[in-house]
């Protein structure tokens, strides 16, 4: 848990957080950005004075705690921190007992194995016996002993940890292979590595305590945020439509549960307004104006309850 040098440190009094739901975010980095992005959403306001890791919201009864994001899932499942932001993959590795409430849709990314493309190393099973390295100790090694004993290896494979540039590993003759994320692959290219397989698929994730003194708050929070990211899936499309074609435009816009459907002074048309899918915009309003709709009208949504 936060302890009392931590309070110290963040520059908050105990006695000021002990009333308030704690919200763990990463500090720095992209996803850093993407959270304030995530939060703005969400209608949480706050004020984070420069190099302060704690800000008090001042529209509700939380504070947020900026940490790294490899620590939040200890925070969170072992501390008094009720929810937190980071990656599966930081999940997993610090295998901790924590509830992933909610994908975030951002960080996307693959924990893989990765090989030098001189190496002619095809199959992960030739990496048995031989020298990996991670950043994610926990994750590899309970991998490769799986793969030992899939094997039946008399020389276990060795799993050495290093804290960042892994990439370089093999290139040192550190390695002969490495177990690194990947999102676009451009840094493996360019170390002249190829991926073998994926160990794991990971996203940023909402994560919550199962023991918070906070659960209302708590599903309060996650609501809003689940909000933003279905409102960023879908754009409003408003119409009008002959009566006599409804039925085949709603076929185009059935919306989530059903589109809605508003009389206009004219009795031969109605207005109709349903949520459609960003991906599928073009062709749904292509298919609108082909059916005979008017006075097409997309709209960005914000936030929602769907």
């Amino acid at each position: 848990m936060l302890t009392k040098s931590d309070f110290i440190n963040l520059s908050i009094s105990q006695d000021v957080l002990t009333p308030r739901m704690l919200f763990a975010v990463p500090k720095k980095g992209r996803l850093y950005e993407k959270c304030l992005q995530l939060l703005a959403g969400a209608d949480i306001q706050f004020h984070r004075k420069n190099r302060l890791d704690i800000a008090l919201c001042t529209n509700l009864n939380v504070a947020l705690v900026f940490l790294p994001a490899c620590d939040i899932p200890k925070f969170v499942g072992e501390g008094t921190v009720d929810l937190g932001i980071t990656g599966q993959d930081m999940v997993a590795e610090g295998g901790v007992d924590v509830e992933e409430i909610l994908p975030l849709e951002f960080g996307k990314c693959d924990l893989a194995v990765q090989v030098p493309v001189a190496s002619g190393i095809t199959d992960v099973k030739q990496l048995v016996g031989k020298r990996v390295v991670t950043s994610f100790e926990n994750i590899v090694k309970d991998y490769f002993a799986k793969l030992d004993e899939e094997t039946k290896t008399t020389k276990p494979t060795l799993v050495s940890y290093v804290s960042g540039s892994v990439e370089a590993a093999c290139s040192l003759g550190l390695a002969d292979a490495i177990v690194d994320l990947i999102e676009s692959g451009e840094t493996m290219h360019a170390a002249g590595l190829t991926r073998l397989t994926t160990v794991l698929k990971s996203q940023s994730v909402l994560i919550r305590n199962k023991n918070s003194k906070h659960p209302e708050l708590v599903d309060k929070i996650t609501n809003r945020i689940k909000g933003v990211i279905t409102a960023q899936k879908f754009y409003l499309c408003n119409y009008n439509i002959p009566r006599e074609k409804l039925k085949e435009a709603v076929k185009v816009t059935p919306g989530r549960t059903a589109p809605t459907v508003s009389p206009l002074d004219n009795d031969n048309w109605v207005s109709v307004s349903s949520m459609i899918s960003k991906n599928a915009q073009a062709e749904i309003l292509d298919k609108l104006a082909e059916i005979g709709a008017v006075d097409i009208l997309v709209f960005a949504i914000s936030n929602c309850r769907a």
